[in-house]
C-alpha cells in the first residue's frame, strides 16, 4: 500500500528491452534507499513495482505486457523522471489517501491554465463509464500523488496544484497530450459499485412484481 505522498523523483539512467518485457534501471533519492531490499514494493508514477537487484545505487525493476500497457512507463526514455514512493509502513502517516499502486487506466492531458502561486490541469479520461467514480472533491491518484478532485465535466476533470507540488513531483513539467497514470479511490469505487447494484436488484424485483400482477 502507499499514500500518494511523492516521496521524490528518480532518473531512469538505463532501459533493457525484451518482447513484451523490459526492465527499467533508476537512481532512487539516498534517503529512499536505506534498507532498500530485493523483493521491496516503489510505486513509479504510481504503479507498483517490484525491485529485482540492487547495484551501487542503482535499483532494477521488471515491467511486464500488462504493466507497459496499461500503464504510461512504456512510453518513457533514458532521461525521463518518475514520481516514487517506497510501501508505506505500518506506523507511517497516512497524509494523503490509501492507494494500491494498481493503475486503472491512463488519462490524457487536455488543458493547463497557470496563474501566480497555482496550477490547475485538465484530464480525460479514456473510458467515459470511469467519470462515475470521479466525484467533486473526492480522492483521485494521478502518477502516484494523491490529489483533490477540483471540478468534473462531462469525461473531463481537473485538479488544482500548489508549488509544493509541482517542485516535488514530475507534474510541474507535464505539457498538453502527455499521459498520467490514473487509480481510482477504492472506497468510491467500491460504494459506487455497491448503489449500482442495490438499485439494479430492486429495479428487478419491481419488474417481477409488476410482470406478476
Amino acid at each position: 500500500m502507499f499514500t500518494g505522498i511523492v516521496q521524490g523523483t528518480a532518473s531512469i539512467v538505463a532501459i533493457e528491452e525484451k518482447s513484451h518485457f523490459r526492465t527499467h534501471y533508476l537512481t532512487l533519492p539516498t534517503a529512499m534507499m536505506a534498507g532498500l531490499e530485493l523483493g521491496a514494493s516503489v510505486a513509479h508514477n504510481g504503479c507498483c513495482l517490484t525491485v529485482s537487484a540492487v547495484n551501487d545505487g542503482v535499483v532494477a525493476f521488471d515491467l511486464m505486457k500488462e504493466t507497459l500497457r496499461v500503464t504510461n512507463l512504456g512510453e518513457l526514455g533514458v532521461g525521463d523522471e518518475v514520481n516514487v514512493e517506497r510501501a508505506a509502513a505500518f506506523n507511517a502517516e497516512i497524509g494523503g489517501h490509501l492507494m494500491s499502486g494498481h493503475i486503472m487506466c491512463s488519462a490524457e492531458i487536455v488543458k493547463i491554465v497557470t496563474s501566480e502561486n497555482n496550477r490547475q490541469i485538465w484530464f480525460r479520461l479514456p473510458d467515459k463509464n470511469l467519470m462515475k467514480y470521479v466525484l467533486y472533491k473526492g480522492y483521485i491518484g494521478i502518477d502516484g500523488i494523491s490529489l483533490t478532485i477540483g471540478e468534473v465535466v462531462q469525461d473531463k476533470f481537473c485538479v488544482h496544484l500548489i508549488p509544493e507540488t509541482l517542485a516535488r513531483t514530475t507534474l510541474g513539467k507535464k505539457r498538453l497530450g502527455q499521459r498520467v497514470n490514473i487509480e481510482i479511490d477504492s472506497q468510491t469505487q467500491a460504494v459506487v459499485d455497491t448503489v449500482e447494484r442495490v438499485l439494479a436488484q430492486r429495479d428487478a424485483m419491481s419488474a417481477t412484481s409488476v410482470t406478476s400482477l
